[in-house]
């Protein structure tokens, strides 16, 4: 078994975020049978690795993001690093937010 299917397994996700297949799958467009499959341990491509990552573990709403959000963070880590790691740091210890749960096989 891969690491990445050991650190990221969508069922165990899914359950804990109390979705069901349709629920959960259709928020990163994949069709609730393909969803099944993967969760049957069907290898994952890795985009939808990150979009189940970035929706269900980062809890990221994909309707808000842009193109020009990512241009930006790359803009940013490439020739302001510093500046980057301070945003990041102080967007964490912003209260009211928490860091989203670890999701690991146990």
């Amino acid at each position: 078994m891969r690491m990445l299917d050991m650190i990221f397994n969508p069922r165990e996700i899914r359950q804990r975020l109390g979705l069901n297949q349709q629920e959960f799958w259709t928020r990163i467009g994949v069709t609730q049978s393909g969803g099944s499959r993967y969760e049957s341990g069907r290898s994952m491509p890795k985009p939808v690795r990150e979009l189940l990552r970035l929706v269900h573990v980062e809890q990221v709403d994909l309707s808000r993001v842009r193109k020009e959000d990512f241009e930006i963070l790359a803009h940013l880590k490439a020739h302001h690093p510093d500046l980057y790691r301070r945003l990041r740091r102080a967007v964490r210890a912003k209260p009211g937010t928490e860091a989203p749960p670890k999701w690991r096989k146990v």
